[in-house]
């Protein structure tokens, strides 16, 4: 079905949208590739004869997933992930779209660049795929990227993905530069004088792995200056994936005191803790490194709490030769894109969190912080839209993942949540409405 179709009105549906706070049942239709009516009843009022009518059969339909933090291999190595194979993983999972990381080959650091990802996106047509800026020239945290240009070319944010930027006077001129152009700078807080060559927390658990490790303390040291210049600066900060008690408490004192600082978590912290490396299994070796199991239920209480107000796939495809060497020398990062939602509800339905307040942290709140139309049910907002199961039983088997790696953290766990249709301006990217 393309957006200038037949319209199409989805009936019966639990609507699922925490930008208005509405849990219940209600209605849809789409018209153009935009929503033209939200009806919080199980059928339209008055409906048209013209429309194509899906009964939903009481299946959750929410707003489609909006993840900020999303590698690909394109361009320069196409054989871990292609924007079309993460954009095929993406719809399969119900995110409607993803902001790719600038660590790619060349880097994303010129309007160029920037270009090339968005005419690719346009080219494929399934979810829309925005880019993230390189905060620095090749990432090499020492000249300053075409930022300005970069922001008017297309570029949502700027980062310099895994790797820290140490010099402060350079992030200060950073900081301050993105404020001139509206766009937020997204930082890794990870001191790295401390945590160079550790691939794990340091702990009991790691010495008796035998594994090099770094304090978690690491992090909070490296956000203590990013907050003191995002302050100074009055730049809107992201904290790339938060993940120590430390720094949970940093971040809520500097947000007590008005600081501009959104923080994201990546699912995996959120569901795994460092015991999960057990005898060494490298589908959990991971960048930040898995934490103790104190600091993940921080991390869960941070993100009902609204603390952490984002949360994304921290999606990182490697092949597998890349992940079957020693622990030390696999390369870190997993897939996550078709998991994020699934591994999300384990959350609501193992911990109890609302299912609108985790929700919110893969649509309103992204969508919010990047200035994005999506992440709503509303009227004139964009058909992008996940009708899903939240009971559904499902086994991860990490082989018939969609993406073209299958390192995949959840492989062989039992999760609940299927995604049934995914809607991309009214057009269905993945499923079928039948």
């Amino acid at each position: 079905m393309s957006g200038a179709g037949r319209p199409l009105a989805l009936i019966n549906a639990r609507l699922l949208d925490p930008a208005s706070g509405y849990d219940g049942l209600g209605c849809v239709v789409v018209t153009e590739g935009v929503l033209a009516d939200v009806q919080h009843r199980p059928t339209l009022y008055a409906p048209s004869s013209d429309l194509l009518v899906h009964d939903c059969s009481g299946l959750a339909l929410a707003p489609g997933l909006i993840d900020i933090r999303v590698k690909t291999g394109e361009p320069g190595a196409e054989p871990k992930e292609t924007l079309k194979s993460a954009s095929r993983a993406a719809a399969a999972g119900g995110v409607t779209t993803m902001v790719v990381q600038p660590d790619t080959d060349p880097a994303i650091d010129e309007p160029s660049v920037v270009d090339f990802i968005l005419r690719r996106a346009r080219d494929i047509e399934l979810v829309h795929v925005h880019p993230a800026g390189a905060a620095t020239r090749a990432l090499d945290g020492r000249r300053m990227a075409e930022i300005g240009l970069m922001a008017e070319a297309g570029a949502l944010y700027f980062t310099d993905a895994d790797r820290p930027i140490v010099d402060s006077k350079i992030f200060r001129r950073i900081l301050a530069y993105a404020k001139g152009f509206g766009r937020p700078v997204a930082h890794r807080p990870a001191e790295p004088h401390l945590t160079a060559g550790a691939v794990a927390t340091e702990g009991a658990l790691a010495s008796w792995l035998g594994l090099p490790a770094a304090p978690a303390l690491a992090e909070r040291v490296m956000l203590e200056r990013d907050l003191a210049l995002a302050e100074l600066t009055g730049a809107d900060l992201i904290v790339d994936q938060i993940t120590t008690e430390g720094a949970l408490e940093t971040l809520a004192r500097a947000k007590a005191r008005g600081v501009q600082v959104t923080a994201t978590a990546s699912i995996n912290h959120l569901c795994f803790n460092e015991v999960d490396i057990g005898d060494y299994r490298t589908f959990f070796r991971l960048d930040p490194p898995l934490r103790g199991e104190s600091d993940r239920l921080a991390l869960v209480d941070a993100v009902a709490s609204g603390l952490v107000e984002v949360v994304t796939s921290a999606h990182a495809p490697a092949p597998a030769e890349d992940k079957r060497l020693p622990f030390s020398e696999a390369a870190p990062g997993a897939v996550g894109l078709e998991t994020l939602l699934p591994a999300l509800l384990s959350l609501h339905h193992d911990g109890g969190i609302g299912l609108l307040e985790l929700l919110g942290a893969v649509t309103a709140a992204p969508a919010r912080l990047l200035g994005l139309p999506a992440g709503r049910l509303a009227r004139g907002a964009p058909a992008d839209l996940a009708l899903f199961d939240p009971q559904a039983p499902r086994v991860i088997d990490a082989a018939t993942l969609v993406s073209k790696s299958k390192n995949s953290p959840f492989d062989g766990r039992r999760l609940q949540g299927e995604v049934r249709s995914t809607l991309v301006d009214g057009r269905i990217v993945h499923g079928e409405l039948g």
